[in-house]
């Protein structure tokens, strides 16, 4: 298993952590899962006072995982912000801030889609940053629809919508053109290389047990 997420409940105020936890881990085996060679997300939450001796990681290459689908060690400095559905749109909500989005688009040069909507890149929370059409699983235990709590992709912004995305820390003078923001170390941080798949971890908030699923596109 490949660690992919670690993240403390006192750095993440606004995602519901279970009683009795502070921890949240995700791990995946990063071999090909399913039809869409996507991997298996596992999700624990733990109790930090509760863990004692830490074993070492093994390295990638003595573990034998497969290139690039496995994070380079990295710090996580959450940042919370605020968007919008793209894809989960209603077609009477969409038809209804057309004008808007137009008129946004007419002063500023800035498109809901891109711009203001679903954050892109890997996040915690919020709304999947679909690439085909929405596909939210049902928990198997209780039927409800999950709700989105990780997406793990390859790169935190595209060529368009880092222009309100990309942290103001990241941006340098010589870094304003598309090329270079793709060899940028903000576009890829972690140095995933999952052949642009997508990875969504869902939860069921509803079930104790908190059971999970998953899905991926690319």
């Amino acid at each position: 298993m490949a660690p992919i997420v670690q993240v403390r409940r006192v750095d993440v105020p606004g995602l519901p952590f279970p009683e009795g936890t502070d921890l949240l881990q995700v791990v995946w085996c990063p071999y090909a899962h399913g039809t869409y060679c996507y991997p298996l997300p596992l999700v624990y939450w733990r109790d930090s006072r509760a863990i004692r001796e830490v074993g070492p990681t093994p390295a990638p290459a003595a573990a034998g995982l497969p290139d690039g689908w496995y994070p380079a060690p990295c710090v996580v400095h959450p940042e919370q912000v605020t968007e919008y559905p793209r894809s989960d749109l209603s077609w009477d909500l969409e038809d209804a801030l057309e004008d808007r989005a137009e008129a946004l688009l007419a002063e500023t040069g800035l498109r809901y889609s891109s711009h203001l909507a679903d954050a892109p890149g890997i996040k915690l929370g919020g709304y999947p940053g679909w690439r085909q059409e929405p596909c939210w699983p049902d928990c198997e235990t209780c039927g409800g629809r999950m709700e989105h709590l990780l997406t793990v992709t390859e790169g935190e912004f595209n060529n368009e919508s880092w222009r309100t995305w990309l942290p103001e820390e990241d941006r340098a003078t010589e870094e304003t053109e598309t090329r270079r923001l793709w060899e940028s170390e903000a576009f890829n941080p972690t140095l995933l290389d999952t052949c642009g798949i997508n990875v969504y971890v869902f939860e069921c908030r509803t079930c104790p047990h908190r059971p999970i699923g998953h899905w991926s596109d690319r």
